[in-house]
């Protein structure tokens, strides 16, 4: 059966996508400077706090942009799908969501990302106002433990908007936001199984091919290789795979305490999340791993992707007070 759309043009997508969201949200969202690709909170509330900027392609949400808000990020840079947004965008955003602490950039470790986050950066610092990024790099699939600098930012992402959110909130400085990010980060692993692909609306054809009886762990969100292509396996063979590499590759060990998030990269329902979170809490349980706090559900999408992703973050007291600090989002739920 070939892929369907619900649109009127593939040239509109985004920009029809963020037109429906301001409309929907204009209570929570407005667009920097008249441009709709720079989404700002609509308002600052409170005391100043630091900006906590991120930005990435469309076709992911709610990453980025659905993490916009109260507790959580001050604003977002919107790309075209699949595609980095410009450097200029970034630079709109930073300069709208500054309130005068400087301005956290915390993103994907994807190279037109990197580079244009980047000269934001430099170009906010010319200015004077203060800057640092984080990049997340979570993917366990995307490069070895020696290399992890050059792994794939994925759902962690979601975790680590809701640690810096949480702390801007607080009133950390820039310094110690991007401090305990990285710390959190630092015991942060993801990885995925895709069962089938996305199509790209201006292109109308699928990112990638794989078999009805087929499935492929560690693809990335784009569709890029991932490291083992199977015959599908029942769920608990692949909630044990993804858990043993992941607890293989991180800093995890017997009486940890740790945050799961499973999340679906588009299409997968979550009754199957949930036959999944079944046979994950054995598996930790068995490795002696204690899960704390879940979020099941879409975090981080892949437009209508089959398949799902696991992350785990181990925990101590300074990230669980931030995981459970006050949040809301129109466009992605943190409750427990």
């Amino acid at each position: 059966m070939g892929m369907k759309n619900i649109m009127n043009n593939p040239e509109h997508y985004v920009d029809e996508t963020l037109a429906g969201i301001y409309s929907a949200h204009s209570n929570r969202y407005t667009a920097a400077d008249g441009n709709l690709r720079a989404l700002v909170r609509a308002t600052k509330n409170g005391l100043p706090q630091v900006a906590v900027v991120t930005g990435g392609g469309s076709g992911h949400l709610p990453v980025f942009l659905g993490y916009v808000g109260e507790g959580l990020l001050s604003g977002c840079a919107v790309g075209s799908v699949f595609a980095s947004p410009p450097a200029s965008t970034i630079e709109t955003v930073a300069r709208a969501a500054h309130s005068g602490k400087g301005v956290l950039f915390l993103y994907g470790n994807y190279q037109g990302d990197v580079m244009n986050f980047e000269m934001a950066e430099e170009a906010l610092i010319e200015d004077g106002i203060a800057c640092t990024s984080v990049v997340v790099a979570d993917d366990v699939a995307s490069a070895p433990s020696e290399r992890s600098h050059d792994r794939r930012g994925i759902a962690g992402l979601a975790l680590a908007y809701k640690v810096a959110g949480a702390a801007a909130a607080a009133g950390q400085t820039l310094d110690e936001v991007a401090a305990i990010t990285r710390h959190a980060l630092n015991s942060t692993r993801s990885l995925g199984v895709a069962l089938g692909p996305c199509v790209i609306p201006a292109s109308g054809k699928p990112t990638f091919e794989i078999a009805e009886d087929e499935m492929e762990i560690g693809m990335g969100i784009h569709g890029e290789q991932g490291i083992q292509r199977t015959k599908l396996k029942p769920a608990r063979e692949i909630t044990k795979e993804l858990a043993t590499r992941i607890l293989e590759d991180g800093p995890y060990a017997t009486g940890d305490q740790v945050a799961v998030l499973l999340n679906s990269l588009g299409a997968t329902p979550l009754e199957e999340l949930y036959i999944m979170y079944g046979d994950l809490e054995r598996e930790l349980s068995a490795a002696g791993v204690s899960i704390e706090r879940c979020w099941i559900g879409r975090y981080a999408c892949s437009m209508e992707m089959a398949g799902a992703s696991l992350t785990l973050m181990r925990l101590d007291s300074s990230i669980l007070g931030l995981l459970d600090a006050d949040s809301y989002s129109p466009l992605v739920q943190f409750g427990q």
